[in-house]
């Protein structure tokens, strides 16, 4: 689109969203079949996806700097590239959270966390893929309340389990662990809603 070989921006976001979709299928598999053991082998699928796209964002950044012409003002494809690689980064980091919080087994209702994160990163997977047409398109807003109204149940859902971990959890450091992973589920869920919300400013910017 903007070089000789015509780099396709578009595509490169719908790799990343592609990639997040791929990572957080692997964490809820891991979560759903939780082993301590086995959590090293597991999580090296998700930090081979989450290097791919960082050299997807690396190709992005490169492309910028030398198009004439870009599809979208260049700092808004960095902020778009910049959110989805928030999502995979976040997929990612809570492998490692879990071994270094020594995780060796998973709460209650742990898997219902992981199905709302694999619900907004699956709908915000189709809205990048449907962004390529969005001066056309009458999918995508759908696409980007749906990402919404999962963020909002994801919201409750985390009140209610940091409610109950600090009434009911007598062991102060699982207090702890679970407080940081319950964090960093809400803060994955958070950045597929800034990922939704950046498309819809984009499409009402750009028609």
């Amino acid at each position: 689109m903007a070089r000789k070989k015509g780099f396709d921006y578009f595509q490169a976001m719908e790799h990343l969203a592609n990639n997040a979709k791929e990572a957080s299928v692997v964490l809820k598999n891991i979560i759903s079949d939780y082993e301590l053991d086995n959590l090293h082998e597991q999580s090296e699928k998700i930090h081979t996806i989450e290097r791919d796209g960082d050299e997807v964002v690396k190709e992005v950044m490169k492309e910028l700097y030398v198009s004439f012409i870009t599809p979208l003002d260049r700092e808004d494809i960095v902020q778009i590239v910049d959110r989805l690689d928030d999502i995979l980064d976040g997929i990612n980091g809570v492998t490692y959270q879990f071994y270094h919080l020594n995780v060796t087994s998973m709460r209650a209702d742990t898997d219902k966390f992981m199905e709302l994160i694999t619900h907004a990163v699956d709908w915000v997977q189709k809205a990048v893929k449907e962004f390529a047409r969005f001066k056309n398109s009458k999918e995508l807003m759908p696409l980007i309340d749906e990402v919404n109204r999962v963020e909002s149940e994801g919201d409750r859902f985390y009140s209610e389990k940091l409610a109950d971990l600090f009434r009911n959890e007598p062991n102060a450091i699982e207090v702890l662990k679970w407080k940081n992973v319950y964090d960093t589920f809400e803060n994955i869920l958070d950045r597929c809603e800034d990922a939704a919300d950046i498309i819809a400013g984009l499409v009402i910017k750009n028609t």
